[in-house]
C-alpha cells in the first residue's frame, strides 16, 4: 500500500505543478502585446496542459486504487473522504476550466484581464490546502 500511496502523492504533486504554472502563463499572455511572444506562450501552455492531463490520470487512478483496493476512507467516521472527493471534483473542474480558457486565449476570444488571471491562479492553492487538511487532519 505504501508504494501506491507514494505514487499517488508523486503524481498529484506533478499535476499540481502544472495547475500552479499554467494560469501564470495565462497572466503573461494577457499582458503580452508582442504576437511572436504570445505565440510562444500559447505553445508552452498547450504542451503543459497536455502533459498535466496525462499526469492527472495516474494521480486519480492511484487514489481510486487506495480507496477500492485498500479500503482507505471506508466505514464510519470517514466523512473527510467524501469532502476530499468533492475537492477532487472541483480540481478536475478547474483543470477543465484551464483547458477551456486556453482554447479561448488561442482563438483570441478571451477578454479576461491579467488581474483576473492572477486571482484565478490562486484557486489551486486553496483546493490543495483543503485536500491536504482533509487527508492529514481527518476532521470528520
Amino acid at each position: 500500500m505504501l508504494w501506491i500511496k507514494a505514487l499517488h502523492i508523486v503524481f498529484v504533486v506533478s499535476w499540481f505543478a502544472g495547475l500552479f504554472y499554467l494560469p501564470r502563463i495565462f497572466v503573461n499572455v494577457a499582458m503580452e502585446e508582442n504576437a511572436t511572444s504570445r505565440m510562444r506562450l500559447y505553445i508552452m501552455a498547450h504542451k503543459l496542459y497536455r502533459f498535466m492531463t496525462i499526469l492527472s490520470v495516474p494521480a486519480i487512478g492511484f487514489g481510486i486504487w487506495l480507496w477500492a483496493g485498500y479500503g482507505i476512507g471506508r466505514g464510519p467516521g470517514n466523512g473527510w473522504l467524501h469532502a476530499k472527493l468533492f475537492i477532487v471534483a472541483l480540481i478536475l473542474g478547474y483543470h477543465h476550466a484551464c483547458g477551456s480558457l486556453l482554447k479561448k486565449l488561442m482563438a483570441g476570444t478571451c477578454t479576461r484581464s491579467h488581474t483576473w488571471f492572477r486571482w484565478f491562479n490562486e484557486v489551486p492553492v486553496v483546493l490543495l490546502l483543503l485536500a491536504v487538511i482533509l487527508v492529514v487532519v481527518k476532521p470528520f
